[in-house]
């Protein structure tokens, strides 16, 4: 396995580590309804957590790659961020013909401070560089506004509205599709 370490101006996006105090950031996003509402599932329990936690481990030392999910820190002069703790997290799902679907989720805590925007900058950059993918996509529901903003924001188009795509607390929900092209990224605004 060849760790994932991307760093921006205020957060780092590293692997998960199997340790409590990274379970307990991972349930604090995951098993939080507020924020999993726009998520495709329910909030998650600390044991099903610490499993995803295992999961993702184990997709990291996969041969073949094709799934990255990843813990987001805040860099502080005083803390490294492969200790720091979780405060959200960076996902990217690799598809066929050098594509993947990138997603985020950020915690309550760091919400409206432009952190969306960095952390899915630092994806593209790792996707369309690193990896040489040719194509990014996003799901999004049609009442998340900030996630539009930022997906929009970063040259990301739309594709078009999915009706019906996921069933959620016994209702069915429409998504918006963003994607981006390699040579559609200029790279994150410094």
């Amino acid at each position: 396995m060849v760790p994932v370490r991307l760093t921006g101006p205020r957060l780092a996006i590293r692997e998960y580590h199997h340790t409590e105090g990274e379970v307990d950031a991972l349930h604090a996003l995951l098993g939080d309804p507020e924020i999993t509402r726009f998520l495709p599932f329910e909030p998650l329990d600390r044991e099903t957590c610490a499993d995803q936690i295992e999961l993702y481990l184990e997709e990291a030392m996969a041969e073949e790659r094709d799934t990255y999910r990843l813990a987001v820190t805040e860099l502080a002069a005083a803390e490294d961020p492969q200790d720091a703790t979780p405060v959200a997290q960076a996902s990217l799902t690799l598809g066929g013909f050098r594509s993947a679907h990138l997603g985020y989720v950020l915690g309550r805590d760091v919400r409206g401070r432009g952190y969306a925007g960095e952390i899915a900058g630092l994806l593209c950059d790792f996707a369309f560089h690193a990896l040489d993918l040719h194509r990014l996509a996003a799901r999004v529901d049609v009442a998340n506004t900030a996630s539009v903003k930022v997906l929009t924001g970063l040259g990301f188009r739309p594709e078009g509205r999915v009706r019906h795509d996921r069933f959620k607390g016994g209702v069915w929900c429409d998504s918006y599709r963003y994607s981006l092209l390699a040579d559609e990224w200029p790279g994150p605004a410094r």
